[in-house]
């Protein structure tokens, strides 16, 4: 049976936050295709945007999630609850028993309860009638054995007494063991009537009473598959993602933003398998051990690893051992002199090598050290744009409570007119984090697809160049317009260079983050990469022509005869029908 009010199956999504790089299936990103004549046609990851800017804005603002606070999910419980209990015609505790047992799944509890109320019951440990206790004045407890009056014993539905002393350890000591409480049953072992919330509220201590009620609010997020908590520390909001949807990156109300699949830090477009791989890499003793292998020698006598510090060929290990040998050939020192080739060569050494007696662990030794070279190469650069990131958040906040109502007075502009600025900081702090991850989607890129390795290093290169031009201009030029002393003349010259940087910008990273989730598919193992850097080169060249013919000719800047004109905000190439940049939409100049 299928009930379309049950609130935890539902797929109605109320928006939180912004998502940069989503649309309404999960995958948005602008839309486009580039014009036939321009030096990039082959390839559909660069295109045109729509020319439906509002349609583009309304898709990258829908949400596949939902955040949930701490009172939100306090009334779901409540009406689940209410629901069960009016259509089952039960009581309030019993139909929360049924909910905790069916993971808070009112659908799941309707099918299983028609389908056979009596085997439900049985399995929940719901008794049809209660059973009175008897009417003698003393009963037996039945933990305690001592004889006690019938108004000082409690019993569950089953009828089972046992004195309240009894059944305050009892229940205290069930919930300080964890969330097992919330399926508490009667102390007698032969019984499994359930113990209902009435006699948690009648019997526990307000400290204990605390802990039930936490646990049963933890359990309807953590017994539902669609939902998780955020995993910031001291945040209390959850997040219900629709299953299927696409993306998997949400932004809590707290602004934390995670991947909801794996709870780690946002990776999009990166998979949770890579990041998993990355994180267990720069964690793991492996990295050490390669480093050992790369740039020390076991010492010939003790096998200790020992690192040259020095210029000179003779080592000296360390204590006890103070074995001295020749750092080249691993021999004993005793045996080398001037005729061997003295303190700073070895010619047993070269001897040896010729003959190929340390290819094997020469060999070795230069893998661990390329291995070394290219994982620290790939990791600095993760390093970088994660302390970059950090930097441009902090820039964000302060711009947002400092520096955004200064620039208001002293520009004599409205703050709702300013707000592009924070659209530029919020644009870099998205993509610091986009083109972190893309390193570590770098290293795990198989060396042997040259095509696609070319190709990825060609996008990530255009991203970064256009990340770094917008991040100089929000974080350097608008320096001095803070520091200025009344308005500026050129501030709405200012506006437009940075909207169209962070446009263009925006761009660049949406065609980045489509390609790496299509697995760079757009490129063929036959050279469609080298048609993509041609054409790059095309632009760049018509850039440089362009320049250089300026003034002297008269021509239209940033042209060229064959390929058309280069913009001067991104450097795209446009055919010479085109009026408008197709990448930025800067005009013509």
């Amino acid at each position: 049976m299928e009930s379309d009010d049950d609130m935890h199956d539902a797929n109605d999504i109320e928006s939180v936050d912004e998502d940069f790089y989503s649309d309404g299936d999960g995958y948005g990103y602008g839309d486009s295709a580039m014009d036939s004549d321009a030096g990039l046609a082959d390839y559909d990851f660069l295109g045109n945007e729509s020319d439906d800017g509002e349609e583009l804005a309304l898709r990258r603002s829908q949400r596949n999630y939902t955040v949930l606070k701490e009172e939100d999910i306090r009334q779901r419980q409540e009406d689940d609850i209410t629901r069960i209990s009016t259509v089952l015609s039960i009581s309030r505790e019993a139909a929360c028993i049924l909910l905790r047992r069916y993971n808070w799944s009112v659908n799941k509890v309707h099918e299983e309860w028609f389908a056979d109320e009596e085997r439900v019951r049985k399995i929940v440990g719901l008794l049809e009638k209660p059973i009175q206790l008897t009417n003698a004045k003393e009963v037996v407890c039945g933990i305690c054995f001592d004889n006690c009056p019938l108004d000082s014993t409690v019993s569950a539905a089953c009828g089972h007494p046992f004195c309240t002393t009894c059944w305050k350890a009892y229940i205290s000591t069930s919930i300080n063991d964890g969330p097992g409480c919330l399926m508490l049953r009667c102390p007698d072992p032969s019984c499994g009537a359930a113990v209902c919330q009435d006699m948690i509220d009648m019997l526990a201590s307000n400290e204990d009473r605390e802990k039930y009620y936490r646990y049963l609010l933890r359990s309807y997020i953590e017994g539902n598959r669609k939902t998780k908590w955020c995993p910031a520390p001291g945040c209390d909001s959850a997040i219900e993602y629709v299953l299927g949807s696409g993306s998997y990156d949400v932004i809590c109300s707290c602004t934390y933003s995670f991947c909801w699949n794996c709870t780690e830090e946002a990776h999009r477009p990166v998979d949770c398998e890579t990041v998993a791989k990355w994180i267990l890499k720069n964690s793991a003793e492996s990295e050490n051990m390669n480093w050992i292998l790369a740039n020390s020698k076991p010492c010939p006598k003790c096998k200790r690893p020992i690192e040259k510090n020095q210029g000179c060929m003779h080592m000296t290990c360390t204590p006890p051992c103070k074995f001295e040998f020749c750092w080249l050939c691993l021999g004993a020192w005793s045996d080398h002199g001037e005729r061997t080739g003295g303190f700073y060569a070895c010619n047993r050494y070269e001897a040896a090598k010729h003959e190929g007696v340390f290819d094997e662990s020469e060999r070795r030794r230069e893998m661990a050290k390329n291995s070394l070279e290219r994982y620290t190469h790939y990791y600095e650069r993760w390093a970088t744009n994660q302390s970059s990131r950090q930097k441009a958040l902090a820039d964000l906040l302060q711009m947002q409570n400092v520096h955004l109502e200064k620039l208001s007075e002293t520009q004599c502009q409205p703050e709702s007119q300013l707000k592009f600025i924070i659209e530029a900081w919020q644009q870099i702090v998205e993509c610091r984090r986009v083109l972190k991850w893309t390193y570590a989607y770098g290293f795990y890129l198989p060396e042997n697809e040259l095509a696609k390795r070319q190709f990825f290093e060609y996008l990530q290169g255009e991203a970064e160049a256009g990340l770094e031009r917008l991040h100089q201009c929000a974080e350097k030029e608008l320096q001095s317009y803070l520091n200025a002393e009344g308005p500026s003349n050129d501030f709405n010259d200012f506006r437009t260079k940075l909207a169209g940087l962070t446009s263009v910008t925006r761009n660049y990273f949406e065609n980045l983050v489509r390609a790496l989730e299509n697995g760079l598919t757009d490129v063929d193992s036959r050279g469609a990469c080298s048609k993509v850097m041609s054409s790059r080169n095309a632009a760049g060249s018509s850039k440089v022509k362009g320049g250089a013919r300026g003034k002297g000719s008269g021509s239209s800047k940033n042209s060229d005869d064959s390929g058309g004109w280069a913009c001067d905000q991104c450097t795209y190439l446009n055919p010479w029908s085109a009026s408008t940049c197709q990448m930025c939409h800067h005009r013509r100049p």
